[in-house]
């Protein structure tokens, strides 16, 4: 039996930009456009046309793309004007693209308070609007706007709105919950309604994420015959979201429900490709990526009983709905005082490194991890200073550098302005391959004025950590005792290429639990990198 074709419409390059915090240099566009036309997106919404620089810069010198349909976005034509001679429709419907998407107030409310008009009329430049896209561009779709409200308050109304687009040759009539405020039975009542008018393989679907049901809403409309589906990477969007294409890619994808009913324009290699684009845009818009995403978060496939990884080693589906590579994230096995003999040796072989169940050592690493866990210390999120802790006790980790001591100094003071400022200070002492080396750092804080004191000169290492740089930094207070606590010190480093690692450190002084963490990350990096080991005096 064939399978019905499911069409992907991607919305982060314009709805995407609209979430607070969020503003796409016209580069940003360029490298997203490419990872979702390589992962196989059917149509890429780059923006709106004239509607800023960065956009009109866009579409003026459009993504080269092998695949998807770069499509322009933009209203309909204002009351009182033709549709040639409105400039803002003008602009969106005359860009360089491949199809042109244009929204219409569907809901008579709108149509009568926000623009003041008949609802004739309404209905009338929708039509109007819609037929000089098709002109110009050959494919046009209509993203019904507040289509759900509006068909619950005039269904009359929100019907001829969407017949007029149709009638004037959209390709697709795309129904949107905007405020997202419609539920999943909802949506699969109306939409089966609305198939009675308008077919199925005419019509999509926009969600919100406002009642954290987009991804449902959007399964409910496809469930009940729409064919066209538009959401974002990461659910990117104004308030609290729009539909998460990626999370609605695996599902149609990987589940059978789905998969043996439909196909889409993405191909298993290009599935793959899932989790390096959803953590591509959160490293563009400098943000670390959601560890408990579904199917390409890091903590998704990610195991932490004793008794959870025994089973997974014996058979991944106990525990894991789908297989970590098919989206391109891999299984973790978390090592905590939770942790069995299983779990080590799972961690050990996503490492790399093979040991015999029975090699003695494993058992003392486990007894040792427990150990430092009581102490304070956690490896549920610090991967790389457990790495660190494994290959030393299976000796598998040279010694580069030695750090002989180090000062740190925080100053309250006013600067030559006249200003209240604090300044942090900080001398480390090493030893490379014999020599002793002294460097003075300052930053804003006394970790900051550590991490450029330390890297200031390694000697021949130096060279290893220059992009290495601090992405996160987090402190936990483990005991109530004042300010005599425990302190827990978590940093999460990145690079150039993207890798990102955790690592930990424990100490009832901050900023030494700090400089521990901070050790730990710039060795890990030298091994990784294959850094040579340090020579003696």
């Amino acid at each position: 039996m064939s399978k019905e074709r499911l069409y992907l419409f991607d919305t982060t390059l314009r709805d995407g930009n609209q979430t607070q915090g969020v503003d796409f240099s016209v580069e940003d566009k360029y490298i997203i456009a490419e990872a979702l036309d390589k992962m196989g997106i059917d149509y890429i919404e780059g923006g709106w046309p004239g509607a800023n620089q960065t956009d009109t810069e866009f579409f003026e010198n459009r993504p080269k793309l092998k695949n998807a349909k770069f499509t322009s976005f933009g209203m309909t034509r204002r009351a009182g004007r033709s549709a040639h001679n409105d400039p803002g429709l003008v602009q969106v419907i005359d860009a360089d693209v491949d199809a042109v998407c244009l929204f219409g107030k569907t809901w008579d409310y709108q149509a009568e308070v926000a623009l003041g008009i008949e609802l004739g009329e309404a209905v009338e430049l929708i039509g109007d609007s819609v037929a000089a896209a098709v002109e110009k561009s050959g494919e046009a779709l209509f993203d019904a706007e507040h289509f759900f409200d509006g068909y619950k308050s005039n269904a009359e109304f929100s019907l001829n709105c969407i017949k007029s687009a149709f009638e004037a040759g959209a390709r697709w009539i795309v129904l949107c919950d905007t405020n997202g405020g419609t539920l999943p039975h909802e949506i699969d009542r109306i939409v089966r309604e609305i198939t009675e008018h308008i077919p199925g393989d005419h019509l999509g679907i926009h969600c919100h994420n406002d009642t954290e049901n987009a991804v449902a809403n959007t399964l409910a409309a496809v469930n009940a015959g729409v064919r066209h589906i538009q959401g974002s990477l990461n659910g990117l969007g104004e308030r609290c979201g729009n539909a998460n294409l990626v999370s609605i890619i695996p599902t149609l994808m990987l589940k059978p429900d789905y998969a043996d009913r439909f196909e889409i324009g993405i191909t298993a290699d290009g599935l793959k490709q899932l989790t390096h684009t959803s953590r591509l845009l959160y490293e563009l818009l400098n943000k670390a990526p959601d560890a408990h995403a579904p199917y390409v978060g890091s903590a998704a496939f990610a195991h932490k009983g004793g008794v959870h990884g025994s089973a997974v080693l014996k058979d991944p589906r106990t525990y894991e709905h789908v297989p970590p590579e098919s989206t391109g994230n891999k299984r973790h096995i978390l090592i905590s005082d939770q942790a069995g003999k299983a779990n080590v040796l799972m961690q050990l072989a996503d490492m790399g490194i093979e040991v015999a169940a029975d090699d003695k050592r494993i058992m003392s690493l486990v007894n040792e991890v427990k150990d430092k866990e009581f102490q304070g210390y956690t490896y549920d999120g610090a991967e790389a200073s457990f790495e660190l802790l494994a290959r030393r006790a299976l000796g598998d980790v040279p010694e580069y550098f030695n750090v002989d001591g180090f000062r740190v100094m925080v100053e309250r003071r006013h600067n030559a302005k006249g200003e209240l400022v604090t300044v942090s200070e900080a001398t480390v002492k090493v030893t490379v391959d014999g020599e002793t080396l002294m460097s003075a750092g300052e930053g804003n804080g006394p970790v900051n004025a550590l991490d450029e004191a330390l890297r200031k000169d390694l000697g021949k290492y130096s060279s290893y950590i220059e992009d290495l740089e601090l992405a996160d930094y987090k402190v936990r207070i483990l005991s109530q005792e004042g300010t005599g606590a425990v302190t827990r010190v978590m940093i999460e480093s990145v690079d150039k290429d993207g890798n990102r690692w955790s690592t930990v450190g424990v100490s009832p002084n901050i900023v030494d639990a700090s400089f521990q963490a901070l050790l730990d990350s710039i060795v890990y990096k030298l091994f990784r990198d294959g850094a040579p080991a340090g020579t003696s005096a």
